[in-house]
């Protein structure tokens, strides 16, 4: 019996033949990462990543994104990580865009690593998660402060090798220094008392806060609040009380195509603080929140169960006190909300959940607001994220476009790379805050999935939560009789027809229920810009480059259009007017 299992062995060998230089390797390449205890004398936790990036131009950190010529990734969730004890990095470790190190081709890289910190959170609701708090950056896991890493070095790199490559996170990114106040920009910040006792520690929301001219000059005056939404603003933007740099060294856009972009930024933000001082601008105060939070830049401005009571905080906390420390007049009617972006679906869904607060939202290029089209996907019907299934082939859905339909990347690899960066929805990223803000939380405490992560395959018990909390044009359509009535005038929807994300989708879903929307019909505004890319806000005179600088300008007329419609008899309409 023996003899004959050997003889088989034998002639599978021989038929098989030696194995490839990368069967081989499995497994032989590591590279370990740790950090000094010159940085840490206690272990850390947190999501230790590393870089590898043929591109010594600029650190690998600063080179991983979705488009043509991201650089690789890989990520390993620490916790209890002692000084000097090394993370592992071998073939078994997942990767972005390359799944494996042993898939790497031998040559000469910059290898970087990096450890995003987290922080432990002993939640009301009994869950224990650790998670990395924002540090004053807008969650971004390679320039937050406190975030170790290594100074890039050059080495080669050989699967076939067996070998461990060590690297030394001796770097620590500083602090950020908070921006000063101006004549017209202030920066207030308050300790939230509903979102301190959802996280079980003090937890705090902050506002830019940009004041009219002649504020101090008239202190009768009391002024309409515009709320601006969108991501973390580490001050007001788009704001430029001096001249443009005449030193600026110019930079070339690659999305827009233009050199010296930045200086094109640079003046729109002088000619809008132009503007805003000038006689013809009616005076108002504008405020941009900051509620970046242990999952992204932003907390999308409502309630939910893995942030917590974020659009409570905000609207009964932080706006009262702005109102009162700036004197706004404070009611609902003279209120106005609008964003872009993540901000175009925060400025309509405030609007839908506090819609006797504000008299009117202006929703440029929305994130998606109708989940049969989650971009590209309809959640409660598809049962695969990632690939639109046939039966004898299986495409794979797109995740980003240009304004002609060209793909750069699909949807399974961006949610493949936020995978790298962060298990349990804790990249930072776009598509695990989605699933942040709008899922219930799991067993675990960590948001339940709304498909998994490394398959596509679609939870739709989680789409019905969604369904029934976050899906705003459901919403609107199952509570309309209630609804209506309070939004009639109020809604301003605007989306290019090529948005880079597919956003449109949405919209065109959104548009088709509004549009039959009776008794009272919505009376508002749905518009689109013919081959726009994304940030398209309504402006069909300038190219998307440079409209998407002027928000601050678009709506001010039709602010001031509702306004004189709906301002209640006795309103103050003249303090303010001068």
């Amino acid at each position: 019996m023996r003899v004959s299992v050997l003889s088989l062995l034998i002639v599978l060998v021989s038929l098989l033949g030696p194995r490839s230089s990368a069967m081989a390797a499995d497994g032989q390449l590591r590279v370990g990462c740790s950090f000094p205890s010159a940085r840490s004398q206690v272990p850390l936790d947190g999501r230790m990543l590393l870089m590898i990036s043929k591109d010594g131009s600029k650190e690998p950190r600063f080179q991983i994104n979705d488009g043509a010529n991201g650089q690789l990734i890989f990520g390993i969730d620490v916790n209890g990580l002692k000084p000097e004890a090394e993370a592992i990095f071998d073939g078994k470790v997942l990767g972005f865009p390359l799944r494996s190190l042993d898939r790497v081709p031998p040559g000469e890289y910059w290898v970087q690593g990096l450890l995003h910190r987290y922080e432990t959170f002993h939640r009301a609701d009994g869950h224990v998660v650790k998670l990395p708090m924002d540090r004053g950056e807008g969650q971004h896991w390679n320039r937050a402060p406190g975030n170790l890493y290594s100074t890039p070095r050059k080495v080669r790199i050989d699967p076939n090798k067996d070998e461990l490559i060590r690297i030394s996170l001796d770097q620590e990114i500083p602090p950020i220094a908070p921006p000063a106040d101006t004549q017209y920009i202030k920066h207030v910040k308050i300790q939230s008392k509903l979102l301190s006792e959802f996280w079980g520690r003090p937890m705090h929301l902050g506002a830019c806060v940009l004041l009219p001219e002649g504020f101090d000059e008239h202190p009768e005056a009391r002024y309409p609040l515009i709320i601006n939404h969108g991501h973390f603003p580490r001050t007001f933007g788009g704001f430029r009380e001096e001249p443009p740099d005449p030193n600026l060294e110019p930079d070339y856009s690659e999305r827009f195509k233009v050199h010296g972009y930045n200086r094109i930024v640079q003046e729109h933000a002088h000619q809008f603080y132009k503007e805003w001082i000038g006689p013809n601008t009616p005076r108002m105060i504008i405020i941009e929140v900051q509620h970046a939070n242990p999952y992204y830049d932003d907390s999308y401005a409502v309630n939910s169960q893995n942030l917590g009571p974020y659009g409570d905080a905000i609207m009964y906390e932080l706006i009262p006190f702005v109102e009162k420390k700036f004197r706004a007049i404070g009611a609902g009617w003279a209120r106005f909300t609008y964003g872009g972006s993540t901000g175009g679906w925060e400025a309509l869904a405030v609007q839908v959940f506090y819609p006797d607060e504000f008299n009117g939202c202006f929703a440029a290029c929305p994130d998606p607001i109708d989940f049969r089209a989650y971009t590209v996907v309809d959640i409660y019907k598809d049962t695969s994220a990632y690939h639109v299934e046939g039966q004898w082939k299986r495409t794979p859905r797109p995740g980003l476009r240009d304004y002609l339909g060209h793909v750069s990347a699909t949807l399974e690899q961006i949610n493949h790379r936020e995978l790298v960066l962060g298990t349990h929805s804790r990249s930072g990223d776009q598509w695990d805050i989605w699933e942040a803000v709008y899922s219930p939380v799991g067993p675990d405490g960590y948001p339940r999935r709304i498909w998994n992560k490394l398959t596509g395959e679609i939870d739709h018990a989680v789409a019905e939560y969604w369904r029934e909390n976050y899906d705003l044009r459901y919403i609107m359509q199952r509570d309309w009789k209630t609804l209506g009535p309070k939004l009639r005038g109020k809604i301003h929807i605007y989306c290019g027809t090529m948005d880079n994300y597919y956003l449109n989708n949405a919209v065109y879903l959104t548009e088709e229920f509004l549009e039959q929307t009776r008794d009272p019909h919505y009376d508002g505004i749905v518009d689109y810009g013919e081959r726009a890319e994304h940030c398209w806000n309504g402006d069909h005179e300038r190219p998307n480059a440079t409209s998407r600088l002027r928000y601050h300008q678009m709506y001010v007329d039709k602010i001031m259009e509702r306004i004189r419609k709906t301002a209640p008899a006795g309103a103050d309409l003249e303090s303010w007017r001068y």
